[in-house]
């Protein structure tokens, strides 16, 4: 891929970080601090693309040969927005209500240069088997998931012995929808 303008992930996840040094791309890392609030009444499935678009438009203003990419990730239970855990309590409530049940986790993505903004949002079905306070309470102790949507990596312990099932792209539980993204570059930005 030819790639039009010099890339830049406005994120301070490692997860998206590695997941596009491993697709191959070069760019750098610029973040901007940002309230990541939305309104309640907004259906649930709209916020992470949402916030992805709030993050570009808080974003500095760019050079004509610049892309910024902005993303965000949320986990839907119920209806219901699980954001990021403030405390260990949260955490697990969060993994409780997660236990034995399906649920759909939903990355916005917002690829904005000084022309031009394309976003999209990518939606995976997570099956999580029954998971046992103590397991929950051993996950949070050691893995301390508070930076992550719903209180979990699929990448990390707690996704290996307690997610039975998927349906849809691996990489938008983990953070950042690839495939989509690589498409998205491809037909929109490159040369």
């Amino acid at each position: 891929m030819n790639l039009a303008y010099r890339l830049i992930l406005a994120s301070k996840s490692p997860r998206r970080k590695q997941l596009l040094e491993e697709v191959g791309l070069k760019f750098s890392i610029e973040t901007y601090p940002i309230e990541e609030s939305f309104d309640e009444s907004m259906d649930a499935y709209e916020v992470a693309e949402f916030l992805a678009q709030e993050k570009a438009a808080a974003f500095r203003a760019l050079a004509s040969d610049e892309l910024v990419i902005t993303s965000d990730t949320v986990v839907i239970n119920e209806g219901k927005v699980l954001v990021k855990p403030n405390n260990p309590e949260e955490a697990f409530d969060m993994l409780s209500a997660l236990s034995n049940k399906s649920h759909h986790v939903v990355s916005g993505v917002c690829l904005k240069t000084l022309n031009k903004e394309v976003s999209f949002s990518a939606k995976t079905e997570v099956h999580f088997d029954s998971i046992s306070p103590i397991e929950i309470k051993h996950y949070i102790d050691r893995y301390k998931p508070f930076d992550k949507a719903g209180a979990y990596g699929i990448q990390e312990w707690i996704g290996m012995v307690g997610i039975k099932s998927i349906k849809g792209d691996y990489y938008n539980v983990v953070g950042l929808p690839v495939n989509r993204l690589y498409q998205v570059l491809k037909s929109e930005f490159s040369q």
